[in-house]
């Protein structure tokens, strides 16, 4: 057996899962960037991926597979940065347990992350919320739904991971009414709710009427709504608020899109965002 596989093995069992407890996402992101590099080096030395050992996958191999990721696969170097971080952490774990590559893992992990311009943040203004809320049908099951989903994620600023998570037992409805959930870096979160979300989630989980711990949003058979499914929906919505809206039509609009809306919504109502615990919350080397 190469050395590479029982690094790898040790890394995600011992390292990520065990040692820093990382969450399923980083689990799953991390797992992905090795695959496509264990497939890149594989390829380029000609051999088997369970044949490959580490020096097969140096400094000069790394950089060519994160050139690959920008011109071949059309990565942003967001993404790029992101697969160097799970690259790095990788063989910081490997430098405990073999010396002898010393010099190669220094080489990888002086690998700088690239540098680029940040785009601008998309954000919506309260009549856009307002016309994509109002896009989703009324008279459907599913529209109600999506119209509490909206308005539940553009007024808490909870993430799309967040939002999918959710159960009923997790919204309290009486006095201080407010939402709890399990955050980024599992920093529990306890997030108020205005009088107009108030009355639309009564409304909603009184035709819901399901069990404590199923989904507050779910699909038409009861199961969690995706990712996927929350994007396509309310890309449907924008496109149908745009019509009445037409200052969302040079708008990209995304769920993530809704969060940076209440981080703005706060920060013109005088609010610093880094001292609240919906966006405050520290970021956690997975490594």
């Amino acid at each position: 057996m190469s050395a590479l596989a029982p690094i790898l093995e040790s890394w995600f069992t011992n390292r990520l899962a065990r040692q820093r407890a990382v969450s399923g996402h980083t689990i799953a992101a991390y797992r992905d960037t090795m695959k496509m590099l264990v497939i890149f080096a594989a390829e380029l030395a000609g051999k088997q991926p369970s044949a490959l050992d580490l020096v097969d996958i140096d400094a000069a191999t790394i950089g060519a597979f994160l050139e690959h990721l920008e011109a071949d696969r059309g990565n942003s170097i967001s993404t790029r940065n992101a697969r160097l971080a799970a690259i790095h952490s990788l063989f910081r774990w490997a430098a405990l347990g073999h010396p002898e590559h010393a010099e190669l893992i220094a080489r990888v992990l002086a690998i700088p992350p690239k540098r680029h311009e940040r785009k601008i943040v998309t954000w919506l203004t309260d009549p856009e919320i307002d016309a994509i809320a109002d896009a989703c049908n009324p008279a459907t099951w599913t529209g109600r739904r999506d119209r509490t989903l909206i308005v539940v994620a553009a007024q808490t600023g909870l993430r799309i991971s967040e939002i999918t998570a959710l159960t009923n037992t997790d919204v309290h409805l009486g006095v201080g009414a407010h939402i709890t959930c399990v955050g980024k870096g599992r920093k529990q979160r306890i997030t108020p709710l205005t009088t107009g979300t108030v009355s639309l989630l009564k409304a909603w989980m009184t035709e819901r009427a399901g069990q404590p711990d199923d989904p507050l949003f779910p699909t038409g058979t009861g199961r969690r709504l995706s990712r996927d499914a929350i994007e396509h929906r309310l890309a449907a919505h924008v496109a149908a608020a745009a019509r009445t809206c037409p200052s969302l039509t040079d708008k990209r609009v995304s769920a993530h899109t809704l969060r940076h809306s209440t981080a703005m919504r706060l920060l013109h109502a005088g609010i610093d965002t880094s001292e609240t615990r919906i966006f405050g919350e520290p970021q956690r080397d997975a490594a």
